[in-house]
């Protein structure tokens, strides 16, 4: 079962068509050399009035310029504009950077996918591959969308926040479920579950885009290629736990983040105006289970669930890490950053059912307490010995 969410968003070159007429919403050296980042801009418009400043701030590009359309309409020529609150020569190198090297990987002319977790790293890539190809002249028979793989060990609020941020940038977004959860390699989370999962992913990635391709083919008789992008970063490559890497490779799969750290990612995130700039890290939840715990949707359930409960009840946002994790013998674990006192934060949850709820309904046989967090604390060291790279 598939399904396509099409959104609409003001282009770039609707807005610089509108700015370009009111010739005050331009005066940013980057919007002048470029017209694809707008997604998301805040932009600020000073009216004199009587000698006072007035400071108005949009985040929607079609409103900032139908208000700066309408006072240039009203004869009023005083509008000056400052392009988004981040102007510093660092940050418009990075925007810059990261452009131009998505433009040297991408063939407009391509089926160019994204891997969409709804995550802060893919979901910089939506914006920086679907910007890149909106600014593109050339594209006949091409296109650029993000799929985002469903299956038991994406929670749903992972996925709620994908179609958000998709909605946000106005990338195509495809929903396609992925079948690692059939895999019994998968199942045995024997430390090699990342790498089963990736592949299955990428293989399900790659076969929409070449469905997507073959219907171009069919209409103007192109034959054209497929360009796969995941938001591996540079500290990512850096951790030798992650198997789904080998996998990217095995795909040929590019990622313009992999020469910036975590936090650039998180800069340019903001940059752009995307709602999870900020949001904790969420990999998917067979993470939370401990090596030999297998990754059935009982389990993946119990931890979503109890993830769940641990957020409510402590009134934790999503820019804060928790994790509950299933240890060996059914123990769980609760990990929150910043912790301070686990002693009566476990004491909070107990008084509010949460042992109960962990082993009469979720499966768990025990509440283990609170730690603080730690990326990986459950991830083994994996062998990648077995795994054949294709270069």
């Amino acid at each position: 079962m598939m399904s396509v969410h099409i959104h609409n968003i003001p282009s770039a070159r609707a807005f610089m068509a509108a700015s370009n007429t009111t010739q005050c919403l331009c005066n940013n050296v980057l919007l002048r050399r470029r017209k694809i980042p707008t997604v998301g801009y805040q932009f600020t418009i000073r009216q004199l009035s009587n000698g006072f400043h007035r400071r108005h701030m949009y985040s929607d590009v079609s409103k900032a310029s139908e208000v700066a359309l309408s006072h240039t309409l009203a004869g009023i020529d005083s509008i000056q504009s400052s392009a988004f609150i981040h102007t510093n020569k660092e940050t418009s190198e990075l925007i810059e950077n990261l452009l131009e090297r998505t433009q040297r990987m991408m063939d407009a002319t391509a089926a160019n996918v994204v891997a969409f977790s709804g995550g802060v790293d893919s979901s910089l890539v939506a914006a920086l591959v679907h910007n890149t190809f909106e600014s593109c002249s050339n594209k006949a028979g091409g296109s650029a969308q993000a799929v985002l793989g469903i299956s038991n060990a994406i929670p749903q609020s992972q996925i709620d926040m994908a179609r958000n941020v998709a909605n946000t940038i106005g990338i195509t977004l495809r929903e396609v479920k992925t079948g690692e959860g059939s895999d019994k390699a998968y199942i045995r989370n024997d430390g090699h579950a990342c790498f089963v999962c990736k592949t299955h992913l990428y293989s399900t990635l790659e076969g929409v885009a070449n469905a997507v391709m073959e219907e171009h083919q069919r209409k103007d008789n192109t034959n054209n290629s497929v360009i796969l992008y995941n938001g591996t970063n540079a500290d990512d490559t850096k951790d030798p736990t992650r198997l789904g890497l080998v996998a990217a490779s095995n795909f040929r799969v590019l990622s313009p983040l992999d020469q910036i750290t975590k936090n650039e990612v998180r800069l340019a995130s903001k940059y752009f105006g995307l709602p999870n700039w900020n949001a904790a890290a969420s990999p998917c939840l067979r993470s939370r289970l401990a090596m030999g715990v297998e990754a059935t949707e009982k389990h993946l359930k119990a931890v979503e669930r109890a993830e769940e409960f641990v957020r409510r009840v402590l009134d934790l946002d999503t820019s804060r890490d928790v994790r509950v994790r299933m240890l060996a013998g059914g123990k769980a674990m609760v990990e929150l950053d910043s912790l301070n006192g686990s002693d009566d934060v476990a004491s909070v949850l107990r008084e509010n059912g949460f042992d109960k709820l962990c082993t009469e309904e979720l499966g768990f046989k025990s509440f283990g307490g609170v730690r603080g967090f730690k990326t990986g604390s459950v991830a083994a060291m994996p062998s990648v010995k077995k795994f054949i790279i294709i270069n």
